[in-house]
């Protein structure tokens, strides 16, 4: 069976035909940035460079449900994205672990899929008998 997908969750695995036509949301954590005001009102960066981290949300709907069986909250999951980031190609670089074989250059930027060392945090499953379709969400955070 050829790959239906580029998500790869390595410690959960990625169920066929559970996987077309996902969605991957990228944020920050809640803690990443701490801006504040002085006292004169100029606004200054007080974060500390180990809260950079990610939440992440995959969702999909496809025939069959996914690789969630056993897979409880705090399991960690090593997840190659679907997501991209890019920086200037001059003088930038990843700030993140590049998917193998997923770097590209499109014009002055490089845009790659990170990959991520992630635990879950929760997940939902929704099927629809009469549609004959499964809808899941897992949400996960980077450790």
């Amino acid at each position: 069976m050829a790959n239906e997908t580029v998500l790869v969750l390595t410690g959960i695995g990625v169920a066929p035909y559970s996987a077309r036509g996902l969605e991957q949301d990228l944020q920050p954590i809640d803690g990443a940035g701490q801006l504040r005001r002085t006292v004169n009102g100029t606004l200054v960066d007080l974060s500390e460079t180990q809260l950079r981290k990610f939440t992440s949300t995959i969702s999909g709907t496809d025939q069959l449900a996914p690789a969630v069986n056993g897979v409880w909250p705090g399991r960690m999951v090593t997840v190659d994205c679907i997501a991209e980031l890019c920086y200037p190609t001059s003088g930038g670089s990843p700030d993140r672990s590049v998917v193998s074989g997923s770097s590209r250059i499109e014009g002055a930027m490089t845009y790659y899929r990170p990959q991520l060392a992630m635990m879950v945090k929760d997940w939902q499953l929704r099927r629809d008998e009469y549609g004959a379709q499964v809808s899941w969400t897992l949400e996960l955070e980077e450790v």
